[in-house]
């Protein structure tokens, strides 16, 4: 006769493990932090912190990083490391632009993302059939994808109108659609300021206004890829080539197939997030244009803890920083410094309250050193509005690597049968 004691084998081990936040704990999250930045915009006057100019700029912004870092998480949820993802990225803008310019922007989209899948493609064969170490193949797709392009941009662009060596002729733009009405009182609402009204008036008003139809198509594929590789079959195998593949193998799983899937596929998306560079945000491929943002997506990957949630909420927070760099330069930046000192107020108060008293009195520090700055000057340096979203990026890392949990066998070298 069983006894009551074997009915809680969920418990969390004693003093271990982490609770996992709930949608209703999410909503409380995300509920303080606009209520805080509201706050900042308020005592600091800078009132474009959540204009809709900024939010649309952001999400156009993040877009890019976003589909970089979502191609990374299929690689890697798979178990193949993708540092290849920025030369996949400059494949995408190339043959985005290269096709786009002469057939139409779709034809760029579709040309860009099977360019970044061919690049994906070449990193899963040197990494999955011939073992190859993952970083060192992606680095050379990186060195390759560069000088492939340019080479390619010398008898193409150089010898078409309107362009040259290093840059394509003018691509038709994507249709934006902006929802009449809705699209205008909101804009009417946050420019009166309100305290957390207009604040959220500005936000939704971002996402209703000169959307592109690529944009929706981008934001679309997070919630597939949740669904997809969480629940479905298919998902589960992939993600078990990531865990353990010995045991995969195991179960009737062919590692190869899956793993050879979910290299292309991460390319083809961070193809798609170059051609986005190219179609949407500049309507022009240019020489160097992506900027790092392959590897901004796979630290927003990391942030993200290789979920698709999270992965995008790291993209929005590096594309907003960058859209404040962008549009309000100094302005905005310098009532970043006021948020940084808060949110190092509550990290103190917390820490003190778990009684880990170092890390509470050094949040502290760092909150009046911030405080002070803030306070004693009106703006910042030029050079720090411009490396803000590069110090995000890495400040965010340093203090969520923690809670990180990368797939068991992410990295790991795999030959089929090497469990018998």
């Amino acid at each position: 006769m069983s006894t009551g004691t074997v009915t809680k084998p969920s418990a969390a081990p004693k003093g271990g493990g982490r609770r996992k936040l709930t949608l209703p704990w999410i909503m409380l999250i995300v509920a303080a932090g606009l209520l805080l930045f509201s706050l900042v915009r308020v005592v600091s006057g800078a009132d474009d912190l959540t204009s809709v100019g900024q939010v649309s700029g952001a999400l156009q912004l993040a877009v890019p990083i976003g589909l970089a870092g979502l191609g990374g998480l299929w690689a890697e949820r798979a178990g193949v490391v993708n540092i290849g993802l920025e030369g996949m990225m400059v494949l995408g803008t190339w043959f985005g632009a290269w096709a786009g310019y002469q057939w139409g922007p779709w034809v760029g989209v579709l040309l860009g993302l099977l360019g970044g899948a061919l690049g994906g493609l070449l990193h899963a064969i040197i990494t999955v059939t011939f073992n190859v170490n993952h970083i060192v193949s992606g680095v050379a797709i990186n060195i390759l994808a560069v000088g492939f392009t340019q080479y390619l941009s010398n008898f193409t662009f150089a010898e078409a109108e309107g362009g040259s060596s290093k840059q394509s002729p003018r691509i038709d733009q994507i249709t934006k659609i902006t929802i009449p009405g809705l699209s205008d009182w909101l804009q009417d609402l946050q420019q009166k300021h309100w305290f957390l009204i207009s604040d959220l008036a500005g936000i939704l008003g971002g996402l209703v206004t000169n959307l592109s139809l690529l944009t929706i198509v981008a934001l679309l594929l997070i919630p597939a890829t949740w669904w997809l590789l969480w629940r479905t079959a298919f998902g589960l195998r992939l993600r078990s080539c990531g865990e353990n593949p010995v045991a995969a193998e195991s179960l009737g799983v062919n590692v190869y197939k899956y793993k050879y899937i979910a290299v292309t596929v991460s390319g083809a998306l961070a193809g798609l997030g170059g051609a986005f560079l190219a179609i949407v945000a500049t309507g022009i491929y240019q020489e160097g244009q992506t900027g790092g943002r392959g590897y901004i997506g796979l630290a927003a990957m990391i942030f993200g803890n290789w979920m698709p949630g999270g992965m995008a909420l790291g993209a929005g927070l590096f594309g907003f920083t960058d859209s404040l760099k962008l549009r309000g330069g100094a302005e905005n930046v310098h009532a970043l410094l006021l948020l940084v000192a808060l949110l190092l107020v509550i990290a103190a108060l917390w820490q003190l309250y778990k009684k880990k008293y170092v890390a509470g009195v050094v949040a502290a520090a760092f909150s009046v050193g911030f405080f002070l700055w803030y306070g004693l000057t009106d703006e910042v340096p030029s050079q720090f509005v411009d490396a803000a979203p590069y110090i995000t990026t890495l400040l965010v890392l340093a203090l969520s690597a923690q809670r990180l949990r990368m797939p068991k066998a992410d990295g790991l070298p795999y030959q089929k049968g090497q469990g018998k």
